[in-house]
């Protein structure tokens, strides 16, 4: 529950800022909005994200788990309050609308810290409290309870920002958050697994070396990080949603969900037929597609007929937007198959008194791949067009698949069973 309620409000939050930037940079003249200040926003939680992510693993291994994720919940709680009165200012106009962004980037920036902190003392609390023959199945579960956030988040995030305005939109997030830090209350105090006091840079040095020094750890978060750094398209969303599906805000929280939604969909049948064979080759094949559904997606708006088929609750419903839509499910059902195969090798291959620190570098990775693919669309977008940068991005991410193929020969033939047993 406090996953789910978390990303809930999370991927609500990031659904109503990013769109409430883009109307705010919207030009009539040119009748768009500016794609760079969406990448931009990536960029400024990448930041903190992976400079303060191995300072976090240490201070995670020493720290008892509940208590440090109930204080960054709490913060996350307080930059929603923040963003709402962002809103209220950039609505009213109140103050610049430069000034604005600069704020939205400013409180971007401060949930990349908090972030950093949240994410790997998450994975170590999963971790101390689940016995390890139930980390497969475990990990499919929390990763369900993620995406089933995903989904709902943006869809409600639509829904309200369609019906009630941004400003309610983001005070709903606050409640939200409210239970997330209800539900963390719920869990016991864990044990602290840090046999001994070392010098954080030591303890820094320690969980660097770990992770480079183990070929599966090193090879799936390199995947990871360079398959997704340009296959990502979520940040341009806003920009098909106006421009080139012409959709609105009804449409915009659909398509942003539509990848979670496929998500659910591959965790529902992976908690019943969970991947334990050959988990390396299957995670290649899912990387290979989800480039490939990228490349479609990008030309959605080319490939399918805008012709209205029907409004359905106020969305335009169209062979181009379902062309899309269904893009995105294929994506989020294959990046949901790598995202458990990766969270149950880590888990089985990482140390009580490491989980911290190794779930710091983790974190490096997926910021690196998410925030910084989110900043190489926004500028790919403004030097070559939004679509060519989407079906650029999707290419390159089947290319690094096929480098790391043979650059990983051990994960091409890694079996979960030699470490189950």
């Amino acid at each position: 529950m406090m996953r789910f309620l978390l990303i809930l409000a999370l991927q609500m939050q990031a659904a109503i800022i990013s769109y409430f930037v883009y109307r705010l940079t919207y030009d009539p003249l040119l009748h768009k909005g500016n794609p760079v200040v969406l990448g931009m926003i990536g960029l400024w939680e990448v930041i903190p994200a992976v400079g303060f992510s191995l300072f976090s693993g240490h201070f995670v291994d020493i720290s008892e788990k509940k208590k440090l994720s109930m204080l960054f919940i709490t913060g996350y709680l307080v930059l929603s309050v923040f963003f709402a009165g962002i809103v209220y200012c950039g609505n009213y106009h109140i103050i610049p609308v430069n000034a604005i962004i600069w704020l939205v980037y400013g409180g971007i920036f401060v949930g990349g810290i908090i972030r950093s902190f949240l994410s790997p003392a998450s994975f170590s609390l999963l971790g101390l409290i689940l016995p390890k023959h139930l980390y497969a199945n475990g990990s499919t579960w929390s990763s369900a309870s993620w995406q089933i956030g995903a989904v709902l988040g943006p869809l409600l995030g639509g829904f309200m920002i369609a019906l009630a305005g941004f400003e309610a939109a983001m005070i709903c997030c606050s409640i939200v958050l409210i239970g997330s830090f209800n539900s963390i209350s719920r869990i016991p105090k864990q044990a602290v697994h840090l046999s001994e006091k070392e010098p954080m840079l030591r303890s820094m040095g320690r969980g660097l070396k770990f992770v480079f020094g183990s070929q599966i750890i090193k090879s799936i978060m390199m995947l990871d990080m360079f398959a997704v750094l340009f296959g990502g398209a979520v940040a341009l969303l806003p920009v098909y949603a106006d421009d080139i599906l012409n959709v609105g805000e009804i449409g915009f929280g659909w398509l942003r969900a539509s990848s979670s939604i496929g998500s659910v969909i591959a965790m529902v049948g992976m908690s019943f037929l969970p991947v334990r064979k050959n988990p390396g080759l299957k995670m290649y094949a899912c990387f290979i597609a989800f480039g490939l559904a990228t490349v479609v997606f990008g030309y959605c708006g080319v490939l399918g007929s805008h012709d209205l088929l029907f409004n359905f609750m106020g969305l335009r419903l169209s062979y181009a937007f379902l062309l899309g839509f269904v893009m995105l499910l294929l994506i989020g059902v294959f990046d949901a198959i790598n995202i458990v195969i990766r969270h149950t090798i880590l888990q089985m291959n990482t140390p009580d008194n490491m989980r911290g620190r190794v779930a710091a570098v983790n974190t490096i990775f997926i910021s690196s791949s998410n925030e910084l693919g989110a900043m190489e669309s926004g500028l790919t977008a403004k030097w070559m067009g939004t679509v060519p940068a989407v079906a650029f991005g999707g290419y390159i991410a089947v290319l690094v698949v096929f480098i790391s193929w043979f650059a990983a020969p051990e994960l091409r033939t890694y079996q979960l069973h030699e470490k189950h047993d």
